[in-house]
């Protein structure tokens, strides 16, 4: 079966698709399945909800099973911020670089052991007859004082893993076996198997 990813990040995409071919589950971009996909605005109050717009959007949209995520960085010391707000933090025309700005600016000064973070990722499918499979995990580190590694998108430049290493810093492979995502995928796709059995 092929499946919709929501998106239109394409680090997002080949985060995806490089774990989900590997256990077999094919996904294509709705573009790359010959549909127009206009990403919903977000409004939901959590990960879940967001993950669950995009999908559910994304299969009525191209009439097919659609998948989708809604991640973020959530910040001890920031009380949890940026959370659900992660991709537009820094106001409404950011982007990664100007996200990550703020953020170091925020914590400026904060001590190594109160820059406590967890990335956390909710994953959603969602089929045309209604059906709809959910997963979710997160991902323990700190924030670094300064980017760190040439490697990842997002917020990966600044986050560190327990061990010290930078999100940026390890291989796509390694980064997929710790992450959110990476483990939230795995997830969802051992659920999508146990369902087509």
């Amino acid at each position: 079966m092929k499946y919709i990813v929501a998106t239109h990040n394409k680090g997002k995409k080949a985060e995806l698709e490089r774990i989900l071919n590997a256990v077999g589950i094919e996904v294509m971009t709705a573009d790359e399945a010959g549909f127009v996909y206009d990403e919903p605005e977000e409004t939901g109050t959590t990960f879940a909800e967001n993950a669950y717009i995009k999908a559910k959007a994304a299969c009525e949209c191209c009439n097919m099973p659609a998948i989708a995520d809604d991640s973020g960085l959530c910040v001890d010391y920031l009380d949890g911020a940026p959370g659900v707000y992660t991709a537009r933090w820094a106001g409404p025309e950011c982007n990664s670089g100007t996200n990550i700005d703020k953020l170091l600016r925020e914590l400026d000064g904060v001590p190594h052991e109160k820059r406590g973070a967890q990335f956390v990722c909710s994953m959603c499918c969602v089929f045309p007859d209604g059906r709809v499979i959910e997963a979710e995990c997160d991902c323990e580190g700190f924030i670094a004082t300064e980017r760190v590694g040439e490697g990842g998108f997002g917020y990966d430049p600044v986050f560190l893993m327990p061990d010290g290493r930078g999100f940026a810093e390890v291989s796509p492979e390694i980064k997929d076996e710790v992450s959110h995502r990476g483990k939230a995928i795995k997830l969802l796709a051992q659920k999508l198997a146990e369902m087509e059995k």
